[in-house]
Formats: structure tokens, C-alpha cells, sequence
């Protein structure tokens, strides 16, 4: 009788990775341009629906709303459930809502569309974070997530131009943007069939997998969860006892609160600065979004190369603030109000990383896996505050400046804020615990 080959561990996580990542970063690129097209779509979508600023801004805003209500079930969904079938579900619902949105004619409609969009995706990050711990090791898990961190900036850096080509078209009875809600919807719901076929839920339903393969995965992945089983667990009520777990999620609290409203924001505030067309806008928009897309890779190589991770943080929010700041500077022409903006975008894609390192930096295990739950909610509140109070000033008079100004100052208070926070560890890292980034929660 003859032993069972060794297991290549090594060509196992590789082979489980090419499997399992690419989809994932797809749909979550989806996810992202289909959540923030709607600042894109408004530079038509505004003067024929005759809708105010305020209206945009409370519609853009209440899809976090939506967002938070299924962001815990979903992924209780997949641990207990089906990963396959849940995220089907979501894409297809996502897609149609999205697409849906080309036919708003009220106020009203565009609300109930925005919340029911927040509702349908909510459960996919989420489910995501619990699904790669069904596949990969902790270790393997962070390197498998960090590509949907890149995926945020180049969707919208891809999207908006795309979005500018979109806007011009007029097919069939139907204007530009209500093109742009189809044409980037749909792609949703397709990917929801290819997700019902292609994925697969646990290594034991793999069979693109051999039985010593799927045997080997199982067993690395159970002896991890009966480790952490091990370690106890901590309630809520404990986590709230800890100051620093405050001063994270104010601190995300306040500069999400600019962040959110800067991204939705973007293309209406770059249009009524430089008076240009619409499609010079979303170029103008997609090299912002190109600068945040380099500025993430930059962070993660600074933040694990000195190993420090809190003033990396807040280096990121003061200067985000400062070049708003330096953007409202009267009598500027505008290319130089477009430098002021891409070195914001150099500034504001640098502080997520480290920042979702604090975590896990300042906190014990059990203490971080609860806290991050709270941190994370009020990550996704101050998209729905800060969205609201920009698209109220704008109907209130207040212009381009005083927002910015308004957006600088929430940058400013997160970073004084996390600046209390206290990392008592070393902040040198080895290679593989420096890789768990942001790597729990959503940007």
C-alpha cells in the first residue's frame, strides 16, 4: 500500500487564489462604480429631473442607510447558509436596482431606488470577509483581500470617463444618464449567473480540487477556528469600555464624513470650478481618481516599510485638509485648483490603510473583532451624514469653497481625533503580519 503524495502547500493557496480572487475583485469593482455613478450620472441627471442639491445629497446619503441594515445578516447568511446563492442574490438585485434608477421621474423615486441599492449590496462586503475565511488561512487572507482595496480608486478612475462617453449617447427615446444606469447596472446581474456556477462555497464542494487537496484545506482552515475559539471572546458592552475603540470610530466617524461626500461630490464641485464640459470633467474627475489609485500602493509600501501605522493615519487626514484648504485659495486659475485636488486625492487614499491596521494594533483579538463591527458602522453613518449636509449647503448658497472648507474641516477633526489613539505594541512588524492591512473591514 502506498502513501497519499505531500501536499504543496505552497501550489495549493496559489491555485485556491486564482480560483477564488478574480471574481471577487470584479464584483466588487461593480459594486463600487454602481454605488458611485450617481455622481457621475447627476451633471445631466440634475437639470432634467429639475432635482436640488439637497435632494441629491439626502438621495446619495440614504443609500448608507439601506447599507446598514443587511451588513450583519449578510454575513451570517454566508457562514451559515450559501456564499454562492447569497451573492447571486445580491448581484442580480443590485444590478436591476441600479439600473432601475434610469427611470426615476421624483424625488421620491430616487430615494426609494438609493435605499433599496444601499439594502441589495449591503451584504456583500461583508459576506466576502466571512467567505475567505472559508478558503484561506489568516495569514493568505489578507494578501487575498488586498486587491479589493486597489479595486475602490480604479473603478472610479475607469467609471468616470467611461460614465463621460455614456453621458453623450442618446438611444432608443433614452438620454445619457439613464444610459449610464444600464450599461454599468446590467453587468451586475450577468456576473449574479456567473456567480451562481462559478463559485464555489467550501473546499469540500470543490471539485476542481483533488480529495487530499480539499482534505489538507479543511483541516488548516478547522485548526485555525478552534485557535481562536480558544482565545474567548469579549461583548459589546466590554468593547465600549475601551477608549481607544472610541477614538477609532470617531475618528473614521468625522473623516468619512468629508470622504464620502468628497467622492459623490467630486464631479459637480470640479464642473462649477472650471466651468468646462461634462466630459472634460470626468477626465479631470478620473485623473483624481488615478492619483488615489497610486496613493493606495504608495501607503502600504511607506506604512509596512517603517512599521508605523497611526501616523501614517493622520499624516494622510491633516494633509487631505490642507490641500482643500489650499484649493479654495481665491483667484487661482483652475489647473492649479486641479494640482491642489490631485495631491488631495494623493492624501486622502493614504490614511485607510493604515488606519484599519489600528485595529488589530491597539486592541486585543477578541477586543478588535467587535470593535471593528462598531467602527465600520460608523464608517458607513458618515457617508449618509456628510452626503446630506453638502447637498444642503449647495441649496442653501453656500459655494464651492465653503464646501470644501466644510469637507477639510471633517479631514482635520478625524486626524486630531486618532491622533489620541495609543498604541502600546512594538511597531515593527514581520512581512506577513504587516500585510493585514484594512483587511477586515470596507473602505
Amino acid at each position: 500500500m502506498t502513501s497519499a503524495a505531500p501536499i504543496d502547500s505552497v501550489a495549493l493557496r496559489r491555485k485556491v487564489a486564482w480560483r477564488i480572487v478574480p471574481l471577487v475583485i470584479v464584483i466588487y469593482f461593480i459594486a463600487y462604480l454602481d454605488r458611485a455613478n450617481v455622481g457621475f450620472a447627476k451633471l445631466r441627471m440634475a437639470s432634467d429631473l429639475k432635482f436640488s442639491e439637497e435632494v441629491f445629497g439626502l438621495g446619495i446619503g440614504i443609500f448608507f442607510i439601506g447599507y446598514l441594515i443587511l451588513e450583519i445578516p449578510g454575513a451570517l447568511l454566508v457562514e451559515h447558509w450559501s456564499a454562492r446563492k447569497w451573492f447571486a442574490r445580491i448581484l442580480i438585485t443590485w444590478g436591476l436596482i441600479s439600473a432601475a434608477t434610469a427611470f426615476v421621474k421624483t424625488p421620491m423615486q430616487f430615494y426609494v431606488v438609493r435605499f433599496l441599492l444601499g439594502v441589495a449590496e449591503a451584504g456583500f462586503f461583508p459576506g466576502i470577509i466571512v467567505y475567505f475565511t472559508h478558503w484561506f488561512a489568516s495569514g493568505d487572507r489578507a494578501r487575498a483581500l488586498s486587491g479589493l482595496i486597489m479595486a475602490v480608486p480604479f473603478s472610479l478612475a475607469l467609471g468616470a470617463p467611461l460614465s463621460g462617453l455614456l453621458l453623450d449617447v442618446n438611444w432608443f427615446g433614452l438620454v445619457g444618464w439613464q444610459w449610464l444606469f444600464l450599461v454599468e447596472g446590467l453587468p451586475a446581474v450577468l456576473l449574479g449567473v456567473v456567480t451562481l456556477f462559478w463559485m464555489t462555497d467550501r473546499p469540500r464542494h470543490a471539485k476542481w480540487l483533488t480529495q487530499a487537496e480539499r482534505d489538507y484545506l479543511e483541516g488548516v482552515l478547522a485548526a485555525e477556528a478552534r485557535a481562536k475559539e480558544a482565545q474567548g471572546k469579549i461583548t459589546i458592552l466590554q468593547a465600549l469600555r475601551v477608549p481607544n475603540v472610541w477614538w477609532l470610530a470617531l475618528g473614521i466617524f468625522a473623516t468619512n464624513t468629508g470622504g464620502y461626500a468628497l467622492t459623490f461630490w467630486l464631479p459637480t464641485t470640479v464642473k462649477n470650478i472650471s466651468g468646462g464640459s461634462v466630459q472634460a470633467t470626468l477626465y479631470y474627475s478620473g485623473l483624481f481618481y488615478t492619483c488615489g489609485l497610486l496613493s493606495v500602493f504608495l501607503s502600504g509600501q511607506s506604512s509596512d516599510r517603517s512599521g508605523d501605522r497611526k501616523w501614517h493615519c493622520v499624516a494622510g487626514q491633516v494633509a487631505t485638509a490642507l490641500f482643500l484648504v489650499g484649493s479654495t485659495i481665491p483667484g487661482q486659475p483652475f489647473g492649479l485648483v486641479m494640482v491642489w485636488l490631485c495631491l488631495t486625492a494623493l492624501a486622502a487614499f493614504f490614511w485607510p490603510s493604515p488606519f484599519w491596521a489600528l485595529p488589530t494594533l491597539t486592541l486585543n483579538a477578541s477586543a478588535a473583532a467587535v470593535a471593528i463591527g462598531l467602527i465600520n458602522m460608523c464608517a458607513n453613518l458618515a457617508g449618509y451624514l456628510g452626503n446630506h449636509v453638502t447637498g444642503w449647503m449647495k441649496t442653501h448658497g453656500f459655494g464651492e469653497s465653503a464646501c470644501l472648507l466644510f469637507l477639510a474641516s471633517c479631514y482635520l477633526l478625524g486626524g486630531i481625533i486618532v491622533s489620541f489613539v495609543k498604541v502600546n505594541r512594538p511597531p515593527a512588524l514581520s512581512h506577513r503580519e504587516s500585510a493585514t492591512i484594512n483587511q477586515t473591514t470596507e473602505p
